[in-house]
């Protein structure tokens, strides 16, 4: 099919910044109760999954995403055997969590069936299965009121939400009280890792604000960062524990634990890359070190 010269998917990145990637196809376009959804064929980063107007993931980068969310988290711990995961509605960071033969049950909450749906049909390279995998129970719901109400605990819990933008309910999973939420289900031992905006040069406050406010819930946080491509740029993530640091793990130990553990292979993540996520540049660190802002309810984080 020769692509529609006119047909571009144009993504504000800020108030004075976009990025146009030419469109080959539209796969699915829908609103559900919770945001638009679409699914797009494009040019230069294929497949690519789109929440309010937001890239969420694309077929050409979204194994850097999910395993650099995924594995630093689950290697740093000794024995991670139950997994929760908030939003993660393609299903690759349930199928890159699977991947390891330690775990024995991942529950995954996101509360848009939709987006969940639209991708078991539309990107099945994304989750691989991982939906029907025994190990897996997903649920459609709030994944905050769920660990409010629950008193079970997880070694692991990642946060894989949408951006949250004005009226997307993720807004108030980046607060204070809901990483509290968090640190009060993690397990002994436990870790927590989330995906946490753009750290590009100008645009950090959003990532800043994060790893503040997770600096006043627990006393190990963790930050790092990786270039995403199809997300326009270098962009952050973050793990919190009591005592767990992945940043400590050489990359002999790391190569060693993914040889021993994955039930897959990383197209992007070793040990040479795993050092290299943890090296922050001057500015970034000079950011995260005069940020003073703590995310409340009250004044919750929205990117434009």
């Amino acid at each position: 099919m020769t692509p529609d010269p006119t047909a571009w998917f144009r993504e504000s990145i800020s108030e004075d910044l976009y990025q146009e990637a030419r469109i080959s196809n539209t796969v699915y376009s829908a609103r559900s109760p919770y945001q638009a959804i679409e699914i797009i064929d494009t040019l230069p980063f294929g497949r690519t999954l789109v929440l309010d107007g937001k890239t969420q993931s694309s077929q050409t980068d979204e194994f850097i995403y999910h395993e650099i969310l995924v594995h630093p988290a689950m290697l740093v711990h000794p024995n991670p055997q139950t997994v929760f995961i908030a939003g993660g509605g393609e299903g690759a960071t349930l199928r890159d969590a699977l991947s390891h033969r330690s775990v024995k049950h991942a529950l995954m909450v996101d509360i848009d069936q939709e987006v969940v749906e639209a991708s078991r049909r539309h990107l099945p390279a994304w989750h691989a299965g991982a939906f029907d995998d025994p190990r897996t129970t997903l649920l459609h719901q709030d994944a905050g009121r769920y660990l409010e109400n629950t008193h079970s605990t997880f070694d692991v819990i990642f946060i894989d939400l949408s951006d949250p933008v004005e009226g997307n309910p993720s807004a108030l999973l980046f607060t204070e009280r809901f990483f509290s939420v968090v640190r009060d289900r993690l397990a002994p031992g436990g870790i927590m890792a989330l995906q946490a905006e753009t750290v590009d040069y100008g645009r950090t406050a959003a990532f800043t604000a994060i790893c503040h406010t997770l600096s006043q819930v627990f006393e190990k946080v963790v930050p790092y960062h990786i270039v995403v491509p199809s997300f326009s740029g270098d962009w952050g993530f973050a793990t919190a524990s009591q005592t767990l640091d992945p940043s400590s793990l050489s990359q002999p130990h790391v190569d060693s634990l993914l040889a021993a553990r994955l039930t897959r292979p990383c197209r992007a993540y070793d040990g040479i890359t795993h050092q290299g996520l943890f090296i922050l540049p001057r500015l970034l660190r000079e950011a995260l070190a005069a940020e003073t802002h703590v995310l409340t309810e009250a004044n919750p984080l929205i990117v434009p």
